[in-house]
């Protein structure tokens, strides 16, 4: 079996350089380019801290592409950023893996019209935690008993979007369970009890020393429901991130969510 060749966009921010580490002793798989606006010319992997022959860093996405000829991408930039990288690598036919939160349904739009027209997978992944997504399975299945509960995010203060995009589809997942939004009401004037999602009221809390961390607070008679999920370090990223790009490929059009490759 022929080795995965991989590109890694955004490869010298803190998730990039965890999966070009991620990448590297993985068999049937082989980096072949990291593209980023920063650190251009400099070695990818050792600003991985990795083992590995060199790899420079490019920051023409476009020319990378045409001269590398990789299997899967996967995209850790910014929200700004991923639409034109995204247009490029699907129209140059590689299957597209975006990592990044802070897409919008718009976004999303385009994404699904973009794959079809050229007829190559995206797969956007709001968590990588293998046990996120189990944390929002449980909370859709709980969604179908309780008619009130609250989304309690905490990320690392450099997170820029807020809600997560992770709180953001555990409420739509929620919403779909239930067939119908909470009957929750929360009005403008109390902006304390955070942005609605179909009737979830979601909390952004950002602070240094946190890493990725969701609690989903059900609320019934006499009784409530707490679902956490914690992400300690970046490495729980890593399986979800590698699981992607080995089933990407067999996917089609857009989706949206780890679970689609599980």
């Amino acid at each position: 079996m022929s080795s995965l060749r991989v590109m890694v966009v955004g490869a010298a921010g803190r998730m990039g350089r965890e999966v070009v580490r991620a990448v590297l002793p993985q068999k049937d798989m082989t980096l072949v380019a990291a593209v980023d606006l920063a650190r251009v010319g400099e070695d990818a992997v050792a600003l991985a801290g990795a083992d590995g022959p060199a790899l420079p860093v490019t920051d023409d996405l476009a020319n990378t592409l045409a001269q590398t000829h990789p299997d899967v991408a996967v995209d850790f930039t910014l929200p700004a950023s991923i639409m034109g990288n995204a247009r490029l690598a699907l129209r140059a036919h590689v299957p597209y893996v975006i990592g990044a939160t802070g897409l919008q349904a718009p976004d999303l739009s385009e994404l699904a019209a973009l794959s079809a027209r050229h007829d190559t997978p995206v797969l956007v992944v709001p968590n990588f935690a293998i046990g996120a997504v189990l944390m929002m399975q449980f909370a859709a299945q709980a969604a179908r008993h309780f008619d009130a509960a609250e989304i309690i995010e905490l990320h690392h203060d450099q997170k820029l979007d807020s809600p997560s995009g992770t709180a953001r589809a555990t409420a739509q997942r929620m919403v779909e369970a239930r067939g119908a939004a909470f009957p929750t009401a929360v009005g403008e004037d109390q902006p304390a009890r955070g942005l609605c999602e179909g009737g979830v009221p979601l909390h952004s809390v950002r602070l240094p020393g946190l890493v990725a961390h969701q609690e989903v607070i059900f609320g019934g008679l006499g009784q409530t429901l707490t679902i956490r999920h914690d992400s300690i370090n970046r490495e729980s990223f890593m399986p979800g991130v590698l699981l992607a790009l080995r089933k990407v490929r067999g996917l089609s059009g857009l989706q949206v969510g780890l679970d689609r490759a599980l």
